[in-house]
Formats: structure tokens, sequence, C-alpha cells
């Protein structure tokens, strides 16, 4: 590590962070006038988005001013990602806006570190519903401080999975395709609105699937939580050469580990791919 600072230290300083920014976000929902616009014409923001983003970006340059940082609101520039020589957190200051605008509970601050383009610590806060799960290289996952392992599924069948969908609706069909190739190979959908959430509930059990085509801010911290809980994790698409596979979001799938290579083949099928 580039940094004096321990994994532990470095763990424990971005679940203070995820807490703290939770709690920013909490108070801004319920006690505030919701401000919200829109980014590149169809992507909701709110005010609280900005508000929580600066926080952590601000205390993460504070405390690590070598270190560079990839946040969805005030520095996403996915060239970040390709870059290899300092230490790289990655944040998402709410993720599930939209859930977070319409009053719902599924919404999560969620915080990774990365290193040498491999994640090794994440947080996934959920200020609504009270859970903090929590993800160390090596350690094991948690979640609200016991820990927590994948359901063990077995049959895509009997499995429940999860999805989302762009912002964009120009490109629907492949979406569409693989859903429906879902839909008829697994026991059914369930669409939560929070990639980070998706994962963390294959981590702990409450879902055995889940893919998607996602930004790095919106998984990294998750998928290493699902790895921790014993979940496999990795791409139903080809990687890009040179790029880390921890940070890429293009189809994107986490499964208990028995469903991976079914799961897997019925994506591809539907995707077209060879």
């Amino acid at each position: 590590m580039s940094d004096t600072a321990s994994l532990q230290t470095i763990t424990d300083f971005a679940e203070q962070l995820a807490r703290e920014a939770g709690e920013l976000i909490r108070r801004e929902r319920e006690e505030n006038t919701l401000r919200t616009d829109y980014k590149q014409q169809s992507e909701l923001v709110t005010h609280a988005d900005v508000m929580a983003d600066e926080f952590i970006t601000g205390a993460i340059r504070d405390r690590f001013p070598g270190h560079r940082i990839l946040s969805e609101e005030t520095m996403p520039d996915l060239s970040q990602a390709e870059q290899l020589d300092t230490p790289l957190w990655v944040i998402d200051p709410i993720d599930g806006t939209v859930n977070y605008a319409y009053g719902h509970p599924q919404v999560a601050v969620s915080i990774a570190y990365a290193d040498q383009g491999r994640v090794r610590a994440g947080i996934v806060h959920a200020p609504f519903s009270g859970e903090t799960f929590r993800g160390m290289e090596g350690e094991g996952a948690t979640l609200n401080g016991k820990t927590i392992r994948h359901s063990g599924a077995t049959n895509p069948r009997e499995a429940l999975f999860a999805t989302g969908f762009p912002y964009a609706k120009d490109h629907l069909k492949p979406l569409v395709d693989r859903l429906e190739a879902m839909i008829r190979n697994c026991r059914d959908l369930r669409r939560i609105g929070s990639a980070a959430l998706d994962i963390c509930w294959v981590a702990c059990g409450r879902l055995d699937i889940y893919y998607e085509n996602v930004s790095p801010w919106d998984f990294a911290a998750a998928r290493l939580i699902a790895l921790e809980a014993g979940a496999t994790a990795g791409h139903f698409g080809d990687v890009p050469a040179g790029y880390p596979a921890d940070l890429y979001g293009r189809d994107i799938l986490i499964t208990a580990p028995e469903l991976w290579a079914p799961v897997r083949t019925i994506l591809r099928t539907a995707s077209g791919y060879q």
C-alpha cells in the first residue's frame, strides 16, 4: 500500500465517512425541501447528492492528499479507473437517487478504496434501513458487524435475480432480450433501484443473482463485499485488455457460485455473444 495507513484504518475511515454522509442525506430529505435537477438531460440529481459528494471527497483529500478520487457528482472522470499509479477512491454519495427523491428507503452511500486497480475495501451504508455492509480484502464481509454469506442457490429456476435499466432509452432491445431470457429461466425479478444494494443483497442471500451495465461508483464497493461473502463476480461479456476488471462496469454478473456458469450462458446467449 502506497500510504502509511493500514487497510484496517482505511476501511474504518471509509465506514465513518459513509455513516456521516448517510446522516447528512437522511436529514436533508426529512427536514428540508428537496431540490432536484437533471444532468445529461435525463439523469436525476438532487442537492443532497452534491452535498454528500463534496463532504466525502473533501474529507478524503484532507486525510489522503496523494490519493485520487472518482466520484459520481464532482469528479466523474472515468479515465481515473485506468490509472494505477496511486490509490483511488470510488464514491457514490447517493446510489438510488430516484428512490431518494421519491421517498423510498432503498438508498445507499457507497465508498470503495482501490490500489493498483484492485478494490481492497468497500462500504455500502443504507441510512434509511440502518444497514452497513462492509468488506475488506481477505477479511470477509459483514452486515452491521455480523458475518454474511451468499444464499448457496444452485438452480437458476429457483433463483431470484435483480437488474436495472439506464436513464437513456435509446438502446433497450438488448436489455429486454436479456430480461426475457432471465425471467424465462429464473424464479422471479426484483427491481430495487440501487445497484450497490442489489449486490449487497446477493452478498447476504436476499438475492441470488445480479447483472447490469453500470458505472464504477455504482458497484465497486458492493462487488468486493459480495466477493468477501463468497459470491462469484465477473462479467458475461469481455473486459477490454488492460482495464481493471474490478472497475469495469459493462456486463457485470454477480451470483451465488454454482449459478455463475449457467446464468452467464443464459446472458451471453441472449446478448448474441459468441
